[in-house]
């Protein structure tokens, strides 16, 4: 007996091991033919596949759970699984594990086992359920709008003297701007700028705002006293000193040009609201 063939007993107490519902091709729960686009317990797939990405977005796991197992009894895994892979995308804080887990459920469901079967609906389940644990979020959809409304708004005015009613967050992004370690040596203007490997540590490879573990820390450091280029002990700090997290752009100005970095001019202050 298959694994979607588990016996049950009836009212008399005889061993029953009818087809469910479930597995009678081309109908319904209730034995009629299923129209295009119909699942098995009577609903529009389209309608269920909807429901299934508000219910994870909701984070409501009961009706998730119901969507994504009524699609794949119904053999609309596939519609299942692409809903959930956008979901992961398009309605997903960033950096959860989630992600990883939908495609582990779709491998084992898909190519492991029938997508259809008993263990193919148990895949559908954990990963709707996961993904209605996870911590939505509409960042990148909204940011993805933004951005493109952006564009149209600068396009617009791209021939008068007129500000864009909306910018993208860098502005202009030049030379002397807010973002001007970005233009380092890995990049032409930084170059042409003779920013070496000296402004890239003390400038470009900084993080933060939670700054670097002492390990990574002593690294940077030593890596800097045993460089070709000279460095004070105050460039020294400053390279592995976290960025502000109000000011995450903000460098100092009494650095100047650095030796073994070729005419490099000296740094502009770069406060984090230049324009």
């Amino acid at each position: 007996m298959g694994d979607d063939r588990q016996a049950t007993f009836g009212s008399d107490g005889s061993l029953d091991t009818e087809t469910p519902p479930e597995a009678r091709e081309g109908t319904t729960d209730w034995g009629e033919p299923k129209g295009d686009g119909e699942t098995d317990g009577g609903y529009n797939r389209y309608d269920v596949s909807s429901l299934l990405q508000k219910a994870v977005r909701r984070s409501d796991e009961e009706v998730a759970a119901w969507a994504a197992w009524e699609l794949a009894r119904s053999g609309y895994a596939w519609n299942l699984w692409d809903r959930l892979h956008l979901y992961v995308v398009e309605d997903l804080r960033a950096g959860q594990d989630v992600a990883l887990l939908v495609e582990r459920y779709e491998t084992l469901a898909n190519e492991r086992w029938d997508p259809k079967s008993w263990k193919g609906r148990l895949c559908a389940i954990h990963a709707a359920l996961a993904c209605a644990r996870a911590q939505s979020s509409r960042e990148a959809s909204n940011a993805d709008e933004f951005f493109r409304n952006a564009a149209r708004a600068r396009a617009d005015v791209r021939d008068t003297d007129d500000d864009p009613a909306v910018d993208f967050p860098v502005g202009d992004f030049e030379t002397g701007g807010t973002y001007d370690v970005a233009f380092d040596k890995h990049t032409a203007e930084g170059s042409r700028l003779g920013r070496g490997d000296g402004f890239f540590k003390r400038f470009g490879a900084r993080v933060g705002p939670e700054g670097e573990d002492e390990q990574s820390a002593r690294w940077q450091r030593l890596n800097m006293a045993l460089s070709d280029v000279e460095y004070d002990d105050d460039e020294i700090a400053h390279a592995v000193e976290p960025v502000h997290p109000n000011q995450r752009w903000a460098d100092p100005v009494e650095f100047g040009a650095e030796s073994g970095d070729g005419d490099e001019p000296e740094e502009r202050q770069r406060d984090g609201n230049d324009a």
